[in-house]
């Protein structure tokens, strides 16, 4: 298995720059390899990751000053990634969905190039306070590496997040199974608590972006407010780039130590499989049939998303894998109204809770946990 470690990094003014051209760079071919993919496809002609990776070596011949300082390794991996856009582009197509061709990617969208340990670039474990990043091109730049790098190091990924920078290691490990605790659980995520267990126990929702709504709402007006292109707009633009990536942590950090609770005391832990791009979709409608209560769905949309189902769901995953644990999913269909103990539909006269014919009201959220494990083969087996 594979674990990637985020390390914040600190480049000096110089390194800095060479970083911003490597990413110039890497940009301008991405563009380039598109703009060629486009224009044969144009003409009839198909171009596929051989034969553009098989240009690389003319390509930096003819400018040695340009592309051809750079890693010739992390160069295909870039031409991979607009290898990957397209598969992707062709398997929405297939499935009949929103296609979205992959699209030229500006300075503001990118952020990112990756590289193969010891070809372009090498990680060198900490020797003291820093760890040290080598990129070809760059230099040699100091890492704070906050925890060990476990396994063997296959990846390194040098990303720009606002005015910081990052490198992200991906290590190759063999999973350490953690003692049996005789413990299975189903998991229902929601919106009014996060996490409800099937034995009870509540994971209540912090809410991150919802609690720096104010703040956020009130940065965003100072960018509406400002010139485009001026200076005071980039440094709001900052501001707000800020706010987001201080949710987005301390969101990510929740989700971490959730699933490392839960994957620490469950032997097994059955979930649902959620299609949460469908339950996030929008309500509006079209203008001969508007959508109805659409601020009301905007803002439960708003909420799912805030919780962050899917990154925790994988989050969860991950951890499972490298502690030997299991994750199960389930199909969702009316896990919540149906009862637990003898499978007839429950009423719902509030969010909280559903009324059973037979055994009366019940907490909703633990009752579709009980569903959750019975689905998975786990539980008594009396709801079907």
């Amino acid at each position: 298995m594979r674990r990637a470690y985020k390390f914040r990094a600190y480049p000096t003014r110089r390194q800095e720059q060479h970083a911003r051209a490597l990413l110039e760079a890497h940009r301008q071919l991405y563009n380039a390899a598109l703009e060629e993919r486009r224009e044969a496809w144009r003409h009839g002609v198909t171009v596929r990751y051989g034969d553009q990776s098989a240009q690389l070596t003319e390509i930096r011949r003819a400018d040695p000053a340009g592309q051809g300082r750079w890693s010739f390794t992390s160069q295909q991996q870039t031409l991979r990634r607009l290898d990957r856009a397209f598969q992707a582009f062709f398997d929405r197509v297939r499935a009949g969905g929103p296609a979205g061709y992959p699209r030229f990617k500006s300075a503001a969208r990118w952020d990112s190039v990756d590289f193969v340990d010891g070809d372009g670039a090498r990680w060198r474990d900490p020797e003291g306070r820093w760890a040290r990043a080598y990129f070809q091109g760059v230099g040699q730049v100091k890492v704070s590496a906050h925890r060990e790098v476990v396994g063997r190091v296959k990846t390194l990924r040098c990303k720009r997040e606002g005015r910081r920078w990052y490198v992200i290691v991906v290590a190759e490990r063999s999973p350490v199974p953690l003692p049996a605790t005789g413990r299975q659980v189903g998991l229902d995520v929601g919106v009014a608590r996060f996490a409800t267990t099937s034995d009870g126990q509540v994971v209540p929702n912090p809410r991150f972006l919802a609690a720096s709504a104010g703040a956020l709402g009130a940065a965003q007006r100072v960018v509406a407010g400002c010139r485009p292109g001026s200076g005071n707009r980039r440094r709001a633009k900052q501001k707000v780039a800020k706010l987001h990536r201080k949710i987005a942590n301390q969101r990510r950090d929740f989700h971490h130590q959730t699933a490392h609770r839960l994957i620490d005391a469950c032997d097994t832990i059955a979930v649902e499989a959620l299609n949460i791009s469908g339950m996030t979709g929008s309500a509006s409608g079209t203008v001969q049939q508007p959508g109805r209560k659409v601020a009301a769905k905007a803002g439960l949309n708003r909420s799912i998303l805030d919780a962050g189902w899917g990154q925790f769901l994988v989050i969860l995953l991950a951890k499972a894998e490298g502690a030997g644990r299991q994750v199960i999913t389930v199909n969702p269909w009316r896990t919540s109204i149906t009862c637990h103990r003898c499978g007839a539909q429950c009423a719902r006269p509030r969010q909280d809770t559903v009324v059973c014919p037979a055994h009366g009201g019940m907490d909703a959220d633990v009752n579709a946990a009980c569903n959750i494990l019975t689905r998975a083969g786990l539980g008594s087996g009396r709801a079907a």
